[in-house]
This record gives C-alpha cells, structure tokens and sequence, in this order.
C-alpha cells in the first residue's frame, strides 16, 4: 500500500455543485466563489456547463461568469459539454479544458441525455476529435459506477468497458462517479481494479457522492491504490436533477481536512476554504453539510 504524496483535488461546487439549486444564484456570487476557491489554493475548477438552459436553468450565464473571472496562471479554468454546440460556447470563452460524460448505466443514460452508452460515445466523437485538432484537452467521467439509481446492476467490468472507450477517444483522466452515494471501500476497489486493468492507474479518478456517508472511506480505498485525482464540492454542494434521491458531492473541506491527516499535499488551505464553504451557504441561506467547516466555524477568523 502506497499513499500518493500529492492529491490533484479537482473543483466541482460551482457547476456541479450549484446546477441542482432551486434558486438561480447570480453569475457574480458564482465569479465571487471561483476566486475564494482559487485564493485558498483550488487549481483545477469546474466553472460551468454549456449546456440548454431549459434543462439547466442554473447553468445558463456561464458565458458571463467566465468572462468575469480574472484568471490566474497555473489554475484549470474547465467548463462541461455534452455536444458541439456546446464545445463552440467553451472555444468562445478561452476554457481551459472541456469534460465529456457517459454512464455505466443505460437508464440512467437515456434519462440524463437521451441515448444510449454507445450512443453517447458517438455523439462526442466530433467534440473529441476538435478538441484534440485544437489542443484542448478534456477529461471524462463515467457516471452511476458504483450503482444506479434505477435498480440496474452495475457490473466492474461495465464501467471498465465505458473507461476504456473514453480513454481511447483520447481524454487525459476518467473520473469514476459514485452518481448515487452507493458505493463502500470494497466495492470502490474492485471497480477501480477492473478499470486499472484496461487504462493506466494514474489517469483514473474518482468523483464520489455522499449519500450514506460512505465518500471520504471510499476516496481512501482508492488513495490506497495510488489514485490521486479527486473530484469534491465546497460545502458539500450539488446532486444530480436526473439521479432520484441522490444527494450531494463530498465537501472539499472535509476531504482537504483528511489529506492534511495523511499527510498528502493538496496545495489547498484549510481555513481559506473553510469560509468559501461558509460564504456560499450563507447566500444560500443554510449551513453547509461538511462536518469540517461546522466543527471548524469558531475558530477561523
């Protein structure tokens, strides 16, 4: 067993995050939270979604939010598109990387974007195939790895197969979702040794929901396999509007606050971060969910 010295943690709260909010936060709030994050030491960030505002209202000034950020050297500005409608928005706003997405389930699939496993690969062939003719690079994500919310079964081997196809279209990281929160440490393993088989380990990542309180021990089943890609939420923000019952991502605090106890650098400040949490829950008018940034209220300043 062999513990990563570094961890990339990868920003999810202000697309991931906020996309399943009832109330539409502005674009200004969302540019305040992305350079909170930034200033606490966050270097790769998921800053929107070009995606129809009819199905993601919350998502729909992403043009302005990134024209709003004052961008720093060194930090991943991402944004997600699921076509090429959608790639054109990300080229307009000089993104710095772009995220693709299946599932290894294909209900879940049908429900989120209409079309099948095979169908979706397909149809972001010709996003993949710009991207790479124009340098930018993107990162996928397998959604509902761990479980779906429907019922189906989740094979490893399936969520090996969708890896696999991601990987060969040419993304730089797959990103294992929990989409549902399902998932224990076992399981974590046997899924991200089935994907290990089929894509290098130290392209793998992991994207875990929270649901049943099993994230953190998961993400440290898959730390003690050498994985050091971490996708988390500030504030424990997010859901997924297609997932039934599904609640939200794993709080980056929290996970920052187990790194620090092992020992692996994330780059990322604490206390900095514990009030980014704050700040959003304050505008969204509850506490954070993350047991980090409650236990650790009094004490930043």
């Amino acid at each position: 067993m062999t513990y990563p010295r570094k961890a990339r943690i990868f920003e999810v709260g202000a697309r991931d995050g906020l996309q399943n909010e009832k109330q539409i936060v502005p674009a200004d709030i969302k540019v305040e939270l992305i350079e909170r994050l930034v200033d606490a030491g966050v270097s790769a960030i998921e800053t929107g979604s070009y995606v129809s505002p009819k199905w993601v209202p919350q998502m729909a000034d992403t043009a302005d939010v990134m024209s709003k950020l004052t961008r720093r050297d060194g930090v991943t500005y991402a944004v997600l598109t699921p076509n090429m409608k959608g790639y054109e928005g990300a080229l307009a706003s000089n993104a710095d990387e772009i995220e693709i997405f299946s599932a290894a389930s294909e209900i879940f699939n049908q429900k989120n974007i209409n079309c099948s496993i095979a169908e979706s690969l397909e149809r972001f062939a010709p996003v993949t195939e710009a991207a790479t003719s124009q340098n930018i690079p993107y990162r996928a994500s397998v959604s509902c790895a761990l479980g779906s919310p429907f019922g189906e079964e989740i094979t490893p081997q399936a969520v090996a197969d969708v890896s696999k196809k991601l990987y060969d279209m040419g993304a730089y990281e797959i990103s294992i979702a929990d989409t549902i929160g399902v998932g224990t440490p076992i399981k974590t393993k046997k899924v991200l040794e089935a994907v290990a088989e089929v894509i290098p380990l130290d392209v793998i990542g992991v994207h875990f929901h929270d649901t049943y309180g099993q994230a953190l021990a998961n993400y440290h089943a898959a730390l003690e396999m050498g994985i050091s890609r971490l996708d988390s939420s500030v504030a424990g923000l997010g859901g997924c509007p297609y997932a039934p019952g599904a609640t939200g991502n794993v709080a980056t605090e929290d996970v920052v606050y187990m790194l620090d106890g092992m020992g692996i650098e994330s780059g990322i400040d604490l206390p900095s971060l514990v009030k980014t949490a704050w700040f959003i829950s304050d505008y969204l008018g509850r506490p954070p969910v993350s047991s980090v940034a409650r236990a650790m209220k009094g004490k930043i300043h």
